[in-house]
C-alpha cells in the first residue's frame, strides 16, 4: 500500500487542497468564487484525494471543508453543466466509482471523514456532508436539497440519506419543497453533531479528529464498516455477519496493545496493524 512519501509524483491539485498533519488529512474545496461548487475538474481531483487518503497507511482521519466563510459546497457548478462544455450529458453522471465529490458512492471507505461545514451546504454539498461520518457546522451554516427547484433530483445519495438521517416527515418536507434549513435545525434533527461559532469550526473538527485518533484505528474502521453494512439488516443477521475489517482488527497487534496499555496504566501506542 502506498505511504505518504509515495504520493509526491501525483499531479498538483488546482481546485482543492490536500494537507496532511501526522495522521490527520485536511481536504479543502478551493473554489470560493463559485461558493465551492464543483465542476468536472474539481470532482476528479476530489476523487483522487479520497483514493489517496484511502490508500495511505499513515492517514487515519480526514476533515472535509471549503475555503472561506460563505460556503462548504454549493453543489454542482450549474454554469458548466448548462454550457455542456464537459460532456454531452451532465458531468456528474460520469462520476464512478466515488460519486459526487468522489465521496457519495465511496461505500468501501472505512476510514472516518468529518465534515466541517463553514457556510452553505446545498444540493451536492449537503450530499457530501451527509456522506461523512461526523458533521460539525458553523452557526451560520445552511443546508438543503434544492434540486427540485431547478429541475433535478438529489440522485447522488441525497434522497436516500436524508430519509435515513432525519425523521421521515421532516426529510420528506425538505425534499418536496427544496427549502433551506439552519445549522440549529440540523442539530436539533440529529444530522449535525455540533454547532460552533464560525471562528472555532476547524478547532472543533480537529477536536473530533483527535478524539477518534485516541482510539485504535482498526477498531474505528471495523466499527464503521459494521455499522454501515449492518444498518438495514435484521438485528441477528447484522450481529452474526462476518466483517472484513473486524476480522483484520481481531488479528492485529493493536488488539493486544489496548489491554496491555490499560494494565500498565499508560496511553496505548496504536500501530494500525
Amino acid at each position: 500500500m502506498p505511504r505518504s512519501g509515495d504520493m509526491q509524483m501525483e499531479p498538483a491539485f488546482e481546485h482543492i487542497t490536500y494537507q496532511q498533519d501526522g495522521r490527520l488529512v485536511l481536504v479543502t474545496i478551493n473554489r470560493p468564487e463559485v461558493r465551492n461548487a464543483l465542476n468536472l475538474e474539481a470532482h476528479l481531483e476530489m476523487d483522487r484525494a479520497w483514493r489517496r487518503y484511502e490508500a495511505d497507511n499513515e492517514a487515519w482521519v480526514a476533515i472535509l471543508t471549503g475555503t472561506g466563510d460563505k460556503a462548504f459546497c454549493a453543489g454542482s457548478d450549474l454554469k458548466q453543466a448548462a454550457s455542456g462544455e464537459s460532456s454531452p450529458q451532465p458531468y456528474w453522471l460520469t462520476l464512478k466509482p466515488g460519486g459526487f465529490g468522489g465521496l457519495t458512492e465511496r461505500f468501501g471507505l472505512t476510514k472516518p471523514v468529518i465534515a466541517a461545514v463553514n457556510g452553505y451546504a446545498l444540493g451536492g454539498g449537503f450530499e457530501l456532508a451527509m456522506s461523512c461520518d461526523v458533521i460539525v457546522a458553523a452557526e451560520h451554516a445552511r443546508f438543503g436539497l434544492p434540486e427540485a427547484r431547478v429541475g433535478f433530483t438529489a440522485s447522488d445519495g441525497g434522497i436516500h440519506r436524508i430519509v435515513r438521517q432525519l425523521p421521515l416527515k421532516v426529510a420528506m418536507g425538505l425534499l418536496l419543497t427544496g427549502r433551506q434549513f439552519s445549522a440549529e435545525e440540523a442539530h436539533r434533527w440529529g444530522v449535525v453533531n455540533e454547532v460552533v461559532p464560525a471562528g472555532g469550526l476547524l478547532v472543533a473538527a480537529r477536536a473530533w479528529a483527535e478524539a477518534i485518533l485516541e482510539c485504535a484505528p482498526l477498531s474505528v474502521r471495523a466499527s464503521k464498516e459494521a455499522a454501515m453494512a449492518g444498518f438495514d439488516l435484521p438485528l441477528p443477521d447484522a450481529i452474526n455477519r462476518r466483517y472484513e475489517q473486524m476480522l483484520r482488527q481481531n488479528a492485529s497487534e493493536d488488539r493486544f496493545e489496548g489491554p496491555r496499555a490499560f494494565a500498565e496504566k499508560r496511553k496505548p501506542v496504536w500501530k494500525g496493524r
